[in-house]
């Protein structure tokens, strides 16, 4: 009941403005000076129109900036979209352009062997964990046997210990059960390269006596039946004596990055055993 009360109270007063605005909008359209009636009306309803006229003006600045802040959040995401999708171009282009400088520089290095080889990829290491060793996309069907001399255009990488008709395993000079006869290409002191870890290798069987001094490249010495001559392996990082005095100590530094070679070539023709392609 009490809304009923209300209302007309509420009609009278919103009936009192629209008659002061025609009021005030009559006495504006006749022109001339105003008078008391115009005043009162001009005084009582101005207040009200600037409030009407501010509100309404907010209202727009608002939602101006707010589509505008929306069309600006789209565009935004829109420009991030762009810039990653050129930065995924960029990425794949460079990694383009680095495959092709390292088959450049395998072809290049596949040129000036005396002998047979035939590239591959590297797709994955030895899944048990046990050896040093990385699996390749060549096999029996393409003439990979056992034992043959696997090579990168920086140096040896290992000799292939298993094979099945499309691809191989390889095991990597850094593995301990690995075995490389070499010779110090300066002074051509020989000895054996064997496996010590992830980055080093040791040089066995050089006299105390020997000519070896630290940045000496040790090189294949083809004696192996295995690699061919000169292959290098890797450079002199230390040299200690041993505790018979009768060796040196000596840690290598392979020319190879392991962990990050992805294309080999196999040396055919050499190895135990070879297989002959299908």
């Amino acid at each position: 009941m009490k809304g009923v009360n209300r209302s007309p109270g509420l009609w009278m007063g919103a009936v009192l403005a629209f008659i002061f605005f025609l009021l005030l909008s009559w006495g504006l359209r006749t022109g001339g000076d105003w008078n008391l009636l115009d005043e009162t009306v001009v005084e009582i309803t101005t207040p009200f129109q600037s409030f009407i006229y501010w509100s309404v003006g907010g209202l727009k600045r608002f939602w101006h900036h707010y589509f505008y802040l929306v069309g600006a959040h789209d565009e935004n995401l829109s420009l991030k979209k762009e810039n990653e999708d050129l930065r995924r171009e960029l990425g794949i282009h460079r990694e383009l352009i680095s495959g092709c400088e390292r088959i450049e520089e395998l072809t290049a290095f596949r040129k000036a062997l005396d002998q047979p080889t035939i590239p591959a990829s590297v797709t994955g290491v030895d899944p048990s964990g046990l050896f040093k060793s990385i699996i390749i996309d060549k096999g029996k069907n393409k003439g990979v046997g056992l034992d043959m001399a696997v090579i990168s255009a920086r140096g040896a990488v290992g000799r292939v210990v298993s094979v099945s008709p499309n691809y191989a395993k390889v095991l990597l000079i850094i593995d301990q059960n690995s075995s490389v006869d070499c010779f110090v290409q300066r002074s051509r002191e020989r000895g054996m390269v064997k496996g010590f870890s992830e980055k080093e290798c040791r040089l066995d069987y050089v006299p105390a006596a020997g000519d070896i001094i630290v940045e000496d490249m040790v090189v294949t010495s083809g004696l192996d039946g295995i690699f061919p001559k000169g292959i290098p392996i890797g450079r002199v990082s230390a040299i200690e004596e041993s505790e018979s005095g009768l060796f040196m100590n000596i840690r290598i530094k392979p020319e190879v990055s392991f962990s990050s070679i992805e294309e080999v070539l196999v040396v055919l023709g050499g190895g135990a055993r070879s297989s002959t392609p299908e």
